[in-house]
């Protein structure tokens, strides 16, 4: 087992992540070495000071530098081949079209790869500046190799540990965190860079290098969009001579709705009497009012690209005859008003698709229910399409669509043999447990 009160972290990049890092760490009593070409940034650390302005972390070098627990240097060699972690924290700013600039990290990549065959043990080199998606396969990871003539998860551990840390309350995020994600590229790395961690009281998350660049910008993203929604909320309440603080608090004393996981897992598009329309009288009420609402505007545009991309998917599985499970706008009602299923349906038929599809709670309403005046007026052509037997749908079908996630659709997927498919809009179904081959929409 690793001891991690041995361990020795070096800190790549002085600047607002690392300085955190590097100021926390150390006041938990690890051994860190700060290491940044610019001299004035290593002179601060070494005179115990911050080369930050951020709440508490002055206090904490100044205690660190004192206990001899943190230095700084601008040789990388220091920073390598005294050090078990080897944590790399340098910027990745923006490009005019966009883009990441990432040289900072290739640069830094290079220079360690150059001394990692020197080093005596088993170093992590750990990323925790902001990288895309697949920028650790990339780029970091052969150019380490490249540089070291060695091989990662081999002679060397690889890890991403995104930071999610917000400036003014770094440290009280870093060390109350909401969540700490390690994408590792092998166990032992995984263990060795969890135990700096050990004293935290958060989710510890192990999980592959690339699903860790993506949750970091899953969160920004998600940042950004509640702010922007907050602001165009905001807009829209002062042309009504709203307080949109008032109707924003309200907004965030839902926690089982508004702010929670709900909604918030990868699907099939939205549908049924209330979202649509709302977002709809909304944004028609902004254009009223000469209120610009770009991320509002955007909402039914984005969901209608969802069912674009399910035909997409369907067009590519090369069938004719096709099986779907569920035509309301979510399981367990029989309410059809603008459901995505039947816009999907109704697309698939234009394009000439031999379709069955079953939903018991719709056929019961077309007995009996609310629905059955629009079913039997407005839908006829698609009710003419259901079937009550799930062994009919299945024998019928080349592909089977599952839009709806409900316990008596499981059934079928037994039933399937080798050669017919599944394009999954729920996350129905574990991909292990199906017999023909398995499409998800979005996963």
């Amino acid at each position: 087992m690793f001891e991690e009160k041995k361990c020795t972290i070096s800190i790549f990049g002085l600047g607002y992540v690392g300085t955190v890092a590097a100021a926390c760490l150390a006041s938990e009593g690890y051994r860190v070495i700060g290491i940044d070409p610019n001299p004035v940034k290593v002179d601060l650390i070494k005179q115990g000071r911050s080369p930050i302005v951020e709440a508490d972390v002055d206090r904490l070098i100044a205690q660190a530098t004192a206990d001899q627990c943190l230095t700084a240097s601008q040789l990388v060699r220091e920073g390598v081949l005294t050090a078990d972690i080897l944590m790399i924290c340098v910027g990745t700013p923006s490009q005019a079209n966009g883009s990441l600039d990432t040289h900072y990290v290739q640069q830094v990549c290079e220079e360690i790869g150059t001394l990692l065959p020197q080093h005596s043990g088993y170093p992590i080199v750990v990323i925790r500046s902001t990288l895309l998606p697949g920028t650790m396969h990339k780029m970091v990871i052969p150019t380490l190799e490249k540089s070291s003539g060695l091989i990662a998860g081999k002679d060397f551990g690889v890890c991403n540990n995104p930071e999610f840390l917000r400036e003014g309350t770094a440290v009280a995020d870093y060390r109350d965190p909401p969540k700490t994600v390690i994408g590792a590229s092998d166990p032992r790395s995984a263990e060795i860079l969890a135990a700096i961690y050990k004293n935290l009281t958060a989710p510890l998350i192990i999980t592959d290098i690339q699903t860790a660049e993506m949750a970091k910008y899953a969160d920004n993203a998600w940042h950004a969009l509640k702010i922007g929604f907050a602001n165009e909320i905001g807009r829209l309440s002062k042309a009504l001579a709203l307080d949109s603080h008032k109707v924003m608090d309200i907004f965030c004393q839902d926690q089982k709705l508004n702010i929670s996981k709900a909604y918030l897992k990868p699907g099939y598009a939205f549908g049924g009497s209330c979202l649509p329309k709302d977002v709809r009288a909304l944004t028609y009420q902004g254009k009223s009012l000469d209120v610009q609402l770009p991320i509002l505007d955007a909402i039914l545009p984005s969901n209608d690209q969802h069912i674009e991309q399910t035909i997409r998917l369907i067009r590519n599985c090369n069938v004719k005859r096709i099986g779907i499970l569920g035509l309301s706008f979510k399981e367990g009602t029989d309410d059809l008003r603008e459901s995505p299923m039947v816009e999907l349906i109704e697309r698939l038929i234009g394009k000439g698709y031999d379709i069955k599809l079953i939903d018991r709670n719709v056929k019961l309403a077309s007995l009996m229910g609310a629905n059955r005046d629009y079913i039997l007026n407005h839908i006829p052509h698609i009710a003419r399409l259901m079937v009550d037997d799930i062994n009919e749908l299945c024998q019928h079908a080349e592909l089977v669509v599952v839009g709806h996630k409900c316990p008596e659709f499981e059934s079928i997927f037994p039933l399937l043999k080798a050669d017919q498919q599944v394009v999954d809009l729920v996350k129905a179904q574990n991909i292990s447990t199906i017999a023909g081959q398995y499409h998800g929409l979005c996963w």
